[in-house]
């Protein structure tokens, strides 16, 4: 890859992360960087946000309805 083009890459990647984080929208870089290159590739981003936001939402589903570990063995 051209060197130019991965310096704007990466600037505008941050850019966007940087976004992200004042929006506090959770995103990692890697996730972001995913979904941004999803959007480049022509999925709809409204659609990745509903799935983004039912991932979600099924994670929390999960994680409050597993048991909770003992803090300690006896």
């Amino acid at each position: 890859m051209d060197p130019e083009v991965a310096r704007t890459a990466r600037e505008s990647l941050d850019l966007a992360f940087h976004m992200s984080n004042i929006l506090d929208t959770g995103l990692d870089r890697h996730t972001l960087s995913v979904l941004i290159a999803l959007c480049d590739l022509g999925v709809n981003a409204e659609a990745l946000a509903v799935v983004v936001k039912e991932l979600r939402r099924e994670k929390h589903s999960l994680s409050s309805s597993l048991p909770v570990a003992p803090s300690s063995l006896s």
